[in-house]
């Protein structure tokens, strides 16, 4: 493989920006797709795929939403165009048969309900990464937030299942000019060792 180019790493890391505003610009369905499409090549361990994402974007969906989150996230939320719920299905391990194909991985889950939480939790929420990523590949600006009642988000959207909120991410056009000052980040002698 080879390097992407300096203009790729800007789009997806360097100059991309957590936004809270958004431009009147719709999201269609054909490129949540694509971001999906992209995103799901993503790695997690064993191909385990644990994450289940539902992706609001109507009123009603909208109307269902809201009451789940904290008062600071309602007003951006309510304008972005999609607001991805990431979640990770606790029963991800019956998939495993499809998934990963060349051994009985399945058994290692049954019954070991501390394997199944933080191997979905962990891989849940790799895969909610790389979907952020895949957005920014596919031109989408993302508001990635935590601040939501994950009991009523469950109540709400995941009754009846074994999928759990992990977290929301607002997806769009950001308003660019509604952006803050770039924040820092930690040089690599202040996060990282070599040995």
């Amino acid at each position: 493989m080879k390097p992407l180019s300096q203009e790729a790493f800007d789009q997806i890391f360097v100059q991309a920006r957590t936004h809270t505003a958004w431009l009147p610009q719709p999201v269609t369905a054909e490129t949540l797709h694509q971001v999906y499409d992209l995103a799901k090549w993503g790695a997690t361990s064993a191909n385990c795929c644990p994450a289940r994402f539902v992706f609001v974007h109507t009123p009603a969906g909208k109307e269902k939403l809201l009451p789940c989150l904290a008062e600071g996230n309602i007003a951006k939320t309510k304008s972005a165009p999609v607001t991805v719920i990431i979640a990770h299905d606790m029963e991800f391990y019956e998939k495993l048969p499809k998934l990963a194909p060349h051994g009985d991985v399945r058994s290692w889950f049954v019954g070991n309900d501390a394997l199944i939480q933080s191997t979905a939790f962990r891989n849940g929420t790799l895969q909610g990464a790389y979907l952020m990523i895949a957005a920014r590949a596919h031109g989408l600006d993302c508001g990635p937030m935590s601040g939501f009642d994950n009991a009523k988000m469950d109540a709400a959207f995941f009754a009846g299942t074994k999928w759990k909120s992990n977290f929301i991410c607002n997806l769009g056009y950001g308003d660019a000019s509604k952006l803050h000052p770039r924040a820092p980040r930690l040089d690599f002698d202040e996060a990282c060792k070599v040995i």
